[in-house]
């Protein structure tokens, strides 16, 4: 079970989901609408967003998919270009609150002291993704920073998995996944990889054991587990 790289999640797993994409997803309804809030109701139930409760549904679009998936559920309300539309998606996706799931400039120092590789891989795209690190003074941390838009591919399919282990010259089963929803665990999985599930995000615990090695609480318990698996 020896670990050598740690690819990280980033919405739901290095940030709170709640936190940041609620927020985004009542600043874009509002963006797009100009302020209606009878109109937002209705965009909203197309990705999966309840204007009231400020709560996403458990199948919205916006939990583990990619901004050019959004799009596709918001083309029909709106008369800008598809292209335009993700860079408004983008504008506030870069703009939107974060909430580390733990203090990460000490807690991924300390990873990287114990000799790990660590990168990120998350279906937002890359751009907003780089913001949010360089807000919380980490992105020099990393390894390797993919989004959706970096060249290789999204989850769950395993593609960002395989060009981390091939940035840092492991092979699969040396790296762990690590992330929040099924799209994560299954492309680690997919990769040959472990896969630590962490409860940060929207999915419970029963939904990713079965596809995950571990599943804890957040990432701040990674450190003991490796502790346990090579001892």
């Amino acid at each position: 079970m020896a670990v050598d790289a740690l690819l990280f999640d980033k919405d739901g797993t290095l940030f709170l989901f709640e936190a940041t994409w609620e927020s985004w997803a009542h600043a874009v309804l509002m963006r797009l609408t100009e302020g209606d809030i009878d109109r937002a109701r209705v965009i909203g139930v197309d990705i999966g967003y309840d204007v009231d409760s400020k709560s996403f549904r458990p199948d919205s679009v916006v939990i583990a998919g990619t901004p050019s998936e959004v799009v596709n559920e918001l083309r029909r309300h709106v008369t800008c270009s598809d292209e335009a539309l993700e860079t408004l998606l983008n504008e506030e996706a870069a703009i939107a609150p974060q909430v580390e799931a733990v203090a990460l400039a000490p807690y991924l120092a300390t990873l990287r002291a114990r000799g790990l590789k660590i990168g990120v891989a998350t279906n937002d795209a890359e751009a907003p993704a780089r913001a949010h690190l360089e807000a919380a003074g980490v992105t020099g941390l990393f390894d390797f920073i993919s989004g959706y838009d970096s060249g290789h591919g999204v989850k769950p399919a395993p593609g960002p998995c395989l060009a981390f282990a091939a940035a840092t010259g492991l092979p699969p089963d040396r790296v762990a996944m690590v992330g929040d929803s099924l799209h994560d665990l299954r492309a680690g999985r997919a990769a040959g990889m472990k896969t630590i599930a962490v409860l940060t995000g929207m999915a419970r615990a029963h939904e990713l054991a079965p596809f995950a090695d571990i599943v804890l609480d957040d990432i701040g318990h990674i450190p003991a587990w490796l502790d346990s698996v090579s001892g």
